[in-house]
């Protein structure tokens, strides 16, 4: 099965919808794109919620080793990890109350979109979130 992702209308509306985004992979180094994205998100109104167990605290806000250590509900998992990755964190993400999985620009992993859309996960890879909520919201 090969990922495709939902129209724009339906990422419209989980981004005018959602306000916490849990960023899998967030690094605390200012240089780097999941840092510059998830600040210009953060930015925009949205609750960035770091889960990376090599640091304590990006953007202001706690970090957390791992999905299933956060308590508060999310509305969009976002990954900044390479393909091979996503697998692992798909599974994990089935274990959270949170129905929206996305996977940055240049990362797909149709394994994982299949263990998510099987659990009724709405899901969007290979697409940068800024870009999208600048043109879509």
């Amino acid at each position: 099965m090969t990922s495709k992702n939902p129209s724009k209308e339906i990422i419209s509306s989980i981004l005018n919808s959602s306000k916490t985004i849990a960023v899998v992979g967030l690094s605390n180094n200012p240089e780097r794109t999941s840092y510059q994205i998830s600040k210009a998100m953060q930015d925009a109104g949205y609750k960035i919620i770091p889960v990376n167990p090599n640091v304590n605290e990006v953007l202001g806000e706690k970090s957390y080793p791992s999905l299933s250590d956060i308590e508060e509900k999310i509305d969009i998992i976002n990954v900044f990890r390479r393909s091979e990755f996503l697998p692992a964190i798909a599974k994990e993400a089935t274990n959270i109350d949170c129905n929206v999985f996305w996977a940055q620009q240049g990362v797909t992993n149709d394994e994982a979109y299949e263990i998510l859309t099987e659990r009724g996960y709405t899901v969007i890879m290979d697409l940068c979130i800024k870009v999208a909520q600048a043109v879509l919201v």
